[in-house]
Protein backbone atom coordinates (compact mmCIF):
# COMPACT_ATOMS: atom_id res chain seq x y z
CA UNK A 1 0.00 0.00 0.00
CA UNK A 2 1.46 3.17 -1.23
CA UNK A 3 2.31 5.82 1.56
CA UNK A 4 -0.52 8.58 1.79
CA UNK A 5 1.93 11.78 0.83
CA UNK A 6 1.74 14.65 3.33
CA UNK A 7 1.70 18.29 2.69
CA UNK A 8 4.73 20.24 2.72
CA UNK A 9 5.58 21.42 5.86
CA UNK A 10 6.43 25.59 6.41
CA UNK A 11 7.69 26.73 9.43
CA UNK A 12 6.83 30.65 9.31
CA UNK A 13 9.72 32.64 11.34
CA UNK A 14 8.59 36.22 12.39
CA UNK A 15 9.26 38.52 15.31
CA UNK A 16 12.93 38.59 16.39
CA UNK A 17 15.30 40.49 18.08
CA UNK A 18 15.30 43.70 16.10
CA UNK A 19 13.90 47.35 15.93
CA UNK A 20 12.04 45.39 13.08
CA UNK A 21 9.61 43.33 15.47
CA UNK A 22 6.89 44.45 14.45
CA UNK A 23 7.27 44.44 10.91
CA UNK A 24 8.32 41.01 10.85
CA UNK A 25 5.09 39.85 12.39
CA UNK A 26 2.53 42.26 10.28
CA UNK A 27 4.45 40.64 7.49
CA UNK A 28 4.17 37.17 8.89
CA UNK A 29 0.60 37.64 9.37
CA UNK A 30 -0.13 38.42 6.00
CA UNK A 31 1.90 36.00 4.20
CA UNK A 32 0.25 33.37 6.25
CA UNK A 33 -3.03 34.52 4.90
CA UNK A 34 -2.04 33.85 1.61
CA UNK A 35 -0.32 30.13 1.63
CA UNK A 36 -2.71 27.80 -0.14
CA UNK A 37 -3.41 25.52 2.97
CA UNK A 38 -4.70 22.78 0.58
CA UNK A 39 -0.81 22.26 -0.66
CA UNK A 40 1.29 23.26 2.65
CA UNK A 41 1.06 22.73 6.62
CA UNK A 42 1.93 26.23 8.35
CA UNK A 43 3.73 25.72 11.58
CA UNK A 44 3.99 29.48 12.77
CA UNK A 45 7.01 30.24 14.84
CA UNK A 46 7.73 33.56 16.72
CA UNK A 47 10.47 34.73 18.53
CA UNK A 48 10.09 37.06 20.98
CA UNK A 49 11.88 40.35 21.89
CA UNK A 50 13.83 38.25 24.75
CA UNK A 51 15.34 35.53 21.97
CA UNK A 52 12.73 32.79 23.19
CA UNK A 53 11.08 30.67 20.20
CA UNK A 54 7.66 29.84 20.43
CA UNK A 55 5.09 27.66 18.79
CA UNK A 56 2.71 31.38 18.14
CA UNK A 57 -1.32 30.41 18.13
CA UNK A 58 -2.52 30.57 14.48
CA UNK A 59 -5.44 32.95 15.64
CA UNK A 60 -2.86 35.74 17.15
CA UNK A 61 -3.76 38.93 14.97
CA UNK A 62 -0.29 40.27 13.26
CA UNK A 63 -1.77 43.16 11.81
CA UNK A 64 -1.48 47.04 12.95
CA UNK A 65 -4.66 48.28 14.30
CA UNK A 66 -5.46 51.72 15.49
CA UNK A 67 -1.64 52.83 15.43
CA UNK A 68 -0.91 49.54 17.93
CA UNK A 69 2.10 47.21 16.42
CA UNK A 70 2.10 43.55 16.98
CA UNK A 71 4.50 41.34 18.70
CA UNK A 72 5.56 37.82 19.88
CA UNK A 73 4.35 37.43 23.03
CA UNK A 74 6.60 34.46 24.41
CA UNK A 75 3.64 32.68 26.18
CA UNK A 76 3.45 29.91 23.20
CA UNK A 77 4.63 26.11 23.67
CA UNK A 78 8.74 26.59 23.46
CA UNK A 79 10.32 25.28 20.51
CA UNK A 80 13.85 24.51 19.97
CA UNK A 81 15.12 23.50 16.43
CA UNK A 82 18.05 20.90 16.82
CA UNK A 83 21.02 21.05 14.77
CA UNK A 84 20.39 17.68 13.43
CA UNK A 85 20.55 17.52 9.44
CA UNK A 86 19.14 14.43 9.47
CA UNK A 87 16.16 15.39 11.82
CA UNK A 88 15.22 18.97 10.17
CA UNK A 89 12.54 19.22 12.35
CA UNK A 90 11.16 21.40 15.74
CA UNK A 91 10.38 20.28 19.33
CA UNK A 92 8.28 21.52 21.71
CA UNK A 93 10.50 21.50 24.77
CA UNK A 94 8.32 22.86 27.86
CA UNK A 95 9.69 22.32 31.38
CA UNK A 96 9.07 19.49 32.91
CA UNK A 97 7.76 17.25 30.02
CA UNK A 98 9.68 14.78 27.49
CA UNK A 99 10.30 16.93 24.34
CA UNK A 100 7.24 16.28 21.61
CA UNK A 101 8.25 16.79 17.74
CA UNK A 102 6.28 18.71 15.45
CA UNK A 103 7.61 16.47 12.47
CA UNK A 104 9.66 17.17 10.17
CA UNK A 105 10.18 20.89 8.33
CA UNK A 106 10.06 20.88 4.80
CA UNK A 107 11.26 24.65 4.28
CA UNK A 108 11.55 27.79 6.77
CA UNK A 109 9.87 31.28 5.59
CA UNK A 110 12.36 33.37 7.88
CA UNK A 111 9.98 36.53 8.20
CA UNK A 112 12.22 38.11 10.11
CA UNK A 113 14.10 41.97 9.28
CA UNK A 114 17.12 43.25 10.38
CA UNK A 115 19.40 42.03 12.58
CA UNK A 116 19.34 38.27 14.53
CA UNK A 117 17.29 37.47 11.11
CA UNK A 118 17.99 38.84 7.86
CA UNK A 119 21.48 39.31 9.02
CA UNK A 120 22.68 36.02 8.14
CA UNK A 121 22.53 34.52 11.58
CA UNK A 122 19.34 32.57 11.01
CA UNK A 123 20.57 31.67 7.70
CA UNK A 124 23.77 30.28 9.17
CA UNK A 125 21.78 28.09 12.26
CA UNK A 126 19.37 26.49 9.50
CA UNK A 127 22.33 25.56 7.12
CA UNK A 128 23.99 23.62 10.10
CA UNK A 129 20.74 22.61 10.83
CA UNK A 130 20.73 21.01 7.15
CA UNK A 131 17.02 23.04 6.86
CA UNK A 132 16.09 24.64 3.36
CA UNK A 133 14.46 28.15 3.57
CA UNK A 134 13.66 30.81 1.85
CA UNK A 135 15.95 33.77 0.48
CA UNK A 136 19.40 34.58 0.53
CA UNK A 137 22.52 32.60 2.38
CA UNK A 138 24.48 33.82 4.85
CA UNK A 139 27.20 35.64 3.33
CA UNK A 140 24.44 37.54 1.12
CA UNK A 141 21.80 38.30 3.83
CA UNK A 142 25.21 39.92 5.74
CA UNK A 143 26.22 41.68 3.11
CA UNK A 144 23.13 42.87 2.05
CA UNK A 145 22.11 44.01 6.05
CA UNK A 146 25.75 46.13 6.33
CA UNK A 147 24.71 48.86 4.00
CA UNK A 148 28.64 50.11 4.13
CA UNK A 149 30.25 46.11 2.60
CA UNK A 150 26.97 46.53 0.35
CA UNK A 151 28.29 49.69 -1.27
CA UNK A 152 32.28 48.09 -1.06
CA UNK A 153 30.96 45.23 -3.12
CA UNK A 154 28.60 47.46 -5.47
CA UNK A 155 31.45 49.71 -5.82
CA UNK A 156 33.71 46.50 -6.64
CA UNK A 157 31.72 45.67 -9.43
CA UNK A 158 31.50 48.97 -11.18
CA UNK A 159 27.68 49.21 -10.33
CA UNK A 160 26.75 53.11 -9.37
CA UNK A 161 26.51 54.11 -5.40
CA UNK A 162 26.33 57.41 -3.93
CA UNK A 163 28.63 59.17 -1.61
CA UNK A 164 29.13 58.21 1.87
CA UNK A 165 31.35 58.13 5.35
CA UNK A 166 31.61 55.14 7.63
CA UNK A 167 31.56 55.34 11.06
CA UNK A 168 32.37 52.51 13.30
CA UNK A 169 32.26 52.42 16.65
CA UNK A 170 35.78 52.19 18.08
CA UNK A 171 36.38 55.40 14.87
CA UNK A 172 33.44 57.51 16.96
CA UNK A 173 34.60 56.61 20.03
CA UNK A 174 38.53 57.71 19.32
CA UNK A 175 38.41 59.93 16.20
CA UNK A 176 35.30 61.56 16.40
CA UNK A 177 36.63 64.72 15.31
CA UNK A 178 38.24 63.36 12.06
CA UNK A 179 34.66 61.25 11.22
CA UNK A 180 33.06 64.59 11.36
CA UNK A 181 35.41 65.98 9.33
CA UNK A 182 34.75 63.08 6.44
CA UNK A 183 31.35 63.44 7.29
CA UNK A 184 31.05 67.63 6.45
CA UNK A 185 32.83 66.89 2.90
CA UNK A 186 29.75 64.91 1.82
CA UNK A 187 28.45 68.93 1.69
CA UNK A 188 26.93 69.57 4.82
CA UNK A 189 29.95 72.49 5.19
CA UNK A 190 28.06 73.96 2.19
CA UNK A 191 24.83 73.40 3.46
CA UNK A 192 23.61 70.83 1.83
CA UNK A 193 21.84 68.00 3.39
CA UNK A 194 23.32 64.16 4.79
CA UNK A 195 21.49 61.28 6.16
CA UNK A 196 22.76 59.33 9.37
CA UNK A 197 21.78 55.76 9.20
CA UNK A 198 22.39 52.65 11.53
CA UNK A 199 24.23 50.45 8.84
CA UNK A 200 22.42 47.22 9.82
CA UNK A 201 18.76 48.77 10.43
CA UNK A 202 15.60 48.88 7.82
CA UNK A 203 12.34 50.04 8.07
CA UNK A 204 14.31 53.57 7.69
CA UNK A 205 14.47 52.85 11.48
CA UNK A 206 16.92 55.56 13.02
CA UNK A 207 17.55 57.39 10.28
CA UNK A 208 17.65 61.33 10.32
CA UNK A 209 18.06 64.30 7.84
CA UNK A 210 20.14 66.48 8.92
CA UNK A 211 20.91 70.60 7.14
CA UNK A 212 23.35 71.53 9.29
CA UNK A 213 26.35 70.94 11.61
CA UNK A 214 24.44 71.44 15.13
CA UNK A 215 22.83 68.73 14.46
CA UNK A 216 25.03 66.18 13.22
CA UNK A 217 26.77 64.33 16.49
CA UNK A 218 23.25 64.21 18.20
CA UNK A 219 21.94 62.46 14.63
CA UNK A 220 24.94 59.90 14.98
CA UNK A 221 24.28 59.34 18.61
CA UNK A 222 20.03 58.30 17.38
CA UNK A 223 21.71 56.16 14.91
CA UNK A 224 23.92 54.62 17.33
CA UNK A 225 21.07 53.29 19.73
CA UNK A 226 19.61 50.97 16.83
CA UNK A 227 23.87 50.39 15.76
CA UNK A 228 27.07 51.17 16.89
CA UNK A 229 27.93 51.13 13.19
CA UNK A 230 26.80 54.09 11.38
CA UNK A 231 26.86 55.16 7.83
CA UNK A 232 26.48 58.57 6.36
CA UNK A 233 25.14 59.46 3.03
CA UNK A 234 25.04 62.88 0.81
CA UNK A 235 21.62 63.54 0.05
CA UNK A 236 21.10 62.52 -3.62
CA UNK A 237 18.58 65.05 -5.74
CA UNK A 238 16.27 63.21 -7.14
CA UNK A 239 13.04 61.02 -8.12
CA UNK A 240 12.97 57.08 -5.46
CA UNK A 241 12.40 53.94 -7.45
CA UNK A 242 12.14 50.89 -6.35
CA UNK A 243 12.37 47.36 -8.27
CA UNK A 244 11.69 43.77 -7.25
CA UNK A 245 13.90 40.95 -8.09
CA UNK A 246 13.48 36.99 -8.01
CA UNK A 247 15.50 34.28 -8.24
CA UNK A 248 15.23 32.78 -11.73
CA UNK A 249 13.34 29.84 -12.47
CA UNK A 250 15.56 26.64 -12.88
CA UNK A 251 18.88 28.07 -13.05
CA UNK A 252 17.19 30.91 -14.83
CA UNK A 253 18.80 34.49 -14.47
CA UNK A 254 16.83 36.99 -12.02
CA UNK A 255 13.91 38.26 -12.84
CA UNK A 256 13.14 41.87 -12.25
CA UNK A 257 9.89 43.27 -11.69
CA UNK A 258 8.01 46.23 -12.90
CA UNK A 259 9.87 48.95 -10.82
CA UNK A 260 7.62 51.55 -8.61
CA UNK A 261 7.72 55.17 -7.51
CA UNK A 262 7.54 56.53 -4.12
CA UNK A 263 5.24 59.35 -3.67
CA UNK A 264 5.43 61.36 -0.66
CA UNK A 265 2.55 63.18 1.06
CA UNK A 266 2.12 64.75 4.08
CA UNK A 267 5.22 67.44 4.09
CA UNK A 268 7.42 64.20 5.17
CA UNK A 269 11.29 65.15 4.21
CA UNK A 270 11.92 61.77 3.46
CA UNK A 271 10.30 57.72 3.54
CA UNK A 272 10.63 57.43 7.28
CA UNK A 273 9.14 54.55 9.50
CA UNK A 274 5.58 56.34 10.44
CA UNK A 275 5.44 57.39 6.17
CA UNK A 276 6.23 53.79 5.65
CA UNK A 277 3.55 52.24 7.87
CA UNK A 278 1.53 54.62 10.07
CA UNK A 279 0.13 57.74 8.27
CA UNK A 280 -0.87 56.71 4.90
CA UNK A 281 0.71 59.32 3.70
CA UNK A 282 2.68 57.66 0.64
CA UNK A 283 1.87 55.91 -2.26
CA UNK A 284 3.19 53.84 -5.07
CA UNK A 285 3.35 54.85 -9.23
CA UNK A 286 3.90 51.33 -10.49
CA UNK A 287 5.05 51.37 -13.16
CA UNK A 288 6.31 54.83 -13.11
CA UNK A 289 6.20 57.86 -15.44
CA UNK A 290 9.47 56.92 -16.64
CA UNK A 291 10.12 55.78 -20.97
CA UNK A 292 10.07 52.55 -21.85
CA UNK A 293 14.04 52.16 -21.81
CA UNK A 294 14.58 53.56 -18.75
CA UNK A 295 12.09 51.20 -16.87
CA UNK A 296 14.26 48.65 -18.80
CA UNK A 297 17.28 49.93 -17.63
CA UNK A 298 16.38 50.21 -13.98
CA UNK A 299 15.51 46.60 -13.97
CA UNK A 300 18.92 45.28 -15.75
CA UNK A 301 20.50 47.29 -12.85
CA UNK A 302 18.27 45.61 -9.87
CA UNK A 303 19.37 42.49 -11.35
CA UNK A 304 22.96 43.01 -11.55
CA UNK A 305 22.64 44.11 -7.73
CA UNK A 306 20.83 40.98 -6.80
CA UNK A 307 23.50 38.76 -8.78
CA UNK A 308 26.74 41.29 -7.47
CA UNK A 309 25.91 40.18 -3.23
CA UNK A 310 24.97 36.56 -4.99
CA UNK A 311 21.48 36.61 -3.84
CA UNK A 312 18.47 34.21 -3.74
CA UNK A 313 15.19 33.64 -3.32
CA UNK A 314 14.13 37.49 -3.42
CA UNK A 315 15.10 41.31 -3.30
CA UNK A 316 14.22 44.72 -3.52
CA UNK A 317 16.11 47.04 -5.18
CA UNK A 318 16.00 50.76 -3.75
CA UNK A 319 17.63 53.58 -6.42
CA UNK A 320 17.88 57.15 -6.75
CA UNK A 321 16.35 58.58 -10.31
CA UNK A 322 18.64 62.18 -11.13
CA UNK A 323 17.25 64.65 -12.80
CA UNK A 324 20.21 63.92 -15.52
CA UNK A 325 19.17 60.87 -15.63
CA UNK A 326 21.17 58.34 -13.75
CA UNK A 327 20.75 55.28 -11.79
CA UNK A 328 22.10 55.71 -7.90
CA UNK A 329 21.76 52.44 -5.91
CA UNK A 330 20.98 53.42 -2.57
CA UNK A 331 20.46 49.80 -1.24
CA UNK A 332 18.67 46.45 -1.22
CA UNK A 333 16.64 44.55 0.92
CA UNK A 334 17.26 40.56 1.05
CA UNK A 335 13.85 39.86 3.04
CA UNK A 336 11.48 43.07 1.85
CA UNK A 337 8.23 43.52 3.66
CA UNK A 338 5.13 42.03 2.47
CA UNK A 339 2.77 44.47 4.52
CA UNK A 340 -0.23 45.85 3.01
CA UNK A 341 1.60 48.86 2.46
CA UNK A 342 5.11 47.28 1.17
CA UNK A 343 6.27 47.75 -2.71
CA UNK A 344 7.60 44.32 -3.09
CA UNK A 345 3.84 42.37 -3.91
CA UNK A 346 2.37 45.34 -5.21
CA UNK A 347 5.42 45.53 -7.72
CA UNK A 348 4.72 41.98 -9.03
CA UNK A 349 1.29 41.94 -8.29
CA UNK A 350 1.38 44.73 -11.15
CA UNK A 351 4.16 42.35 -13.36
CA UNK A 352 1.77 39.65 -13.13
CA UNK A 353 2.25 37.48 -10.02
CA UNK A 354 -0.40 37.93 -7.77
CA UNK A 355 0.47 37.71 -4.28
CA UNK A 356 -0.51 34.03 -3.39
CA UNK A 357 1.66 33.39 -6.51
CA UNK A 358 4.49 34.93 -5.46
CA UNK A 359 4.09 33.13 -1.68
CA UNK A 360 4.16 29.89 -3.63
CA UNK A 361 6.98 30.67 -5.59
CA UNK A 362 9.30 31.64 -2.88
CA UNK A 363 8.54 28.48 -1.28
CA UNK A 364 9.06 26.04 -4.67
CA UNK A 365 12.19 27.95 -5.05
CA UNK A 366 13.47 26.75 -1.93
CA UNK A 367 12.63 23.48 -2.00
CA UNK A 368 14.55 23.36 -5.01
CA UNK A 369 17.67 23.86 -3.84
CA UNK A 370 20.36 22.09 -2.46
CA UNK A 371 21.04 22.20 1.37
CA UNK A 372 24.83 22.85 2.44
CA UNK A 373 27.48 24.83 0.07
CA UNK A 374 25.81 26.11 -3.11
Amino acid sequence: MSQVSRKVRVAVVFGGRSSEHAISCVTAGAVMAAIDRDRYEVIPVGIARDGRWVLAPEDQTLAIEDGRLPEVSGEGAPLALPFDPDGRGLLVVEPGRVPATLGEVDVVLPLLHGPYGEDGTIQGMLDLAGVRYVGAGVLASAVGMDKGFMKLVWQAQGLPVGPYVLIGDREWRRERKRKLDEVRELGLADGRAVFVKPARAGSSMGISRVTSEDGLEAAIEAAREHDPKVIVEAAIEGREIECGVLQGLDDGPPEASLPAEVLMGGGRDFYDFETKYLDGATTMAIPPDLPPEAVEEVRRIAAQAFDALDCEGLARVDFFLTPGGDWILNEINTMPGFTPASAFPQMWAATGLDYPSLVDRLIQTALKRSTGLR
